[in-house]
C-alpha cells in the first residue's frame, strides 16, 4: 500500500485510540459505589498561594472499600485541603482528626445510579464522535491523494473497519461500566 495512505491509517488509528483513552479517564472520575483516589482528581489546593492538584500536596488511599484517606505532606495543608474538597462540591463530607482527613463515601441511591449510568454513555457518546472525527478527517485526507480511484475506494474502506473496530471497543468498555455502577 502507498505510504502516503498508511500514514492516513496511522494517524486515524492513534486519534481514535486517543478517543478511547480519554473515555477511560472519564470513567475514573465516575464513582461505581465504591472509594476510589481518582473520585478526588480533579480537587485543586490552594498551596501557598497557587492551585495544585491535590496529589501532589497529599498521598490518596483507600483503606477500604467505603473510606478515602488524606495523608498531607505537610500537617499545615490539613485546613486547605478540607476546604478544597468541600469546595469541589462532590457531595463528601471530611472530617480532619488532626493527622489525616477521612472521607466516608455513602452508597448510592439507585436514582444515582442510573444518573451515573447516563453520564457513562454521555461519555462514551463523546468518544464515538471523536472516533468519527478520525474517520471523516482521514476520508478526506484520502480523497486529498494522487492515487488511484480504486486505491481510494480500498483505503476508504480500512478506514471504516477501523472505526467500526474502536466504536466497538467504546460499547464494550460502557458495558462493564454500567455493570460496575447498577451492581450493589
Amino acid at each position: 500500500m502507498n505510504e502516503e495512505i498508511e500514514f492516513i491509517l496511522d494517524t486515524a488509528k492513534e486519534s481514535m485510540h486517543n478517543a478511547i483513552e480519554h473515555l477511560e479517564k472519564e470513567f475514573r472520575s465516575i464513582r461505581a459505589g465504591k472509594a476510589s483516589p481518582a473520585m478526588l482528581s480533579t480537587v485543586m489546593v490552594d498551596y501557598y498561594g497557587s492551585q495544585t492538584k491535590l496529589t501532589q500536596v497529599a498521598n490518596v488511599n483507600t483503606p477500604d472499600p467505603r473510606t478515602l484517606s488524606i495523608q498531607p505532606w505537610e500537617k499545615n495543608m490539613l485546613q486547605p485541603i478540607e476546604k478544597a474538597i468541600q469546595l469541589a462540591n462532590l457531595g463528601l463530607n471530611p472530617m480532619n482528626n488532626g493527622d489525616l482527613i477521612m472521607i466516608n463515601v455513602p452508597p448510592l441511591t439507585e436514582e444515582r445510579r442510573i444518573g451515573l449510568a447516563k453520564q457513562a454513555k454521555a461519555e462514551s457518546e463523546d468518544a464515538k464522535v471523536g472516533v468519527r472525527n478520525a474517520r471523516k478527517d482521514a476520508n478526506n485526507d484520502i480523497k486529498k491523494t494522487d492515487i488511484s480511484d480504486d486505491m481510494k475506494k480500498i483505503a476508504e474502506d480500512d478506514v471504516q473497519k477501523l472505526t467500526d473496530t474502536y466504536v466497538k471497543k467504546i460499547e464494550d468498555i460502557l458495558a462493564v461500566k454500567e455493570k460496575e455502577i447498577m451492581t450493589v
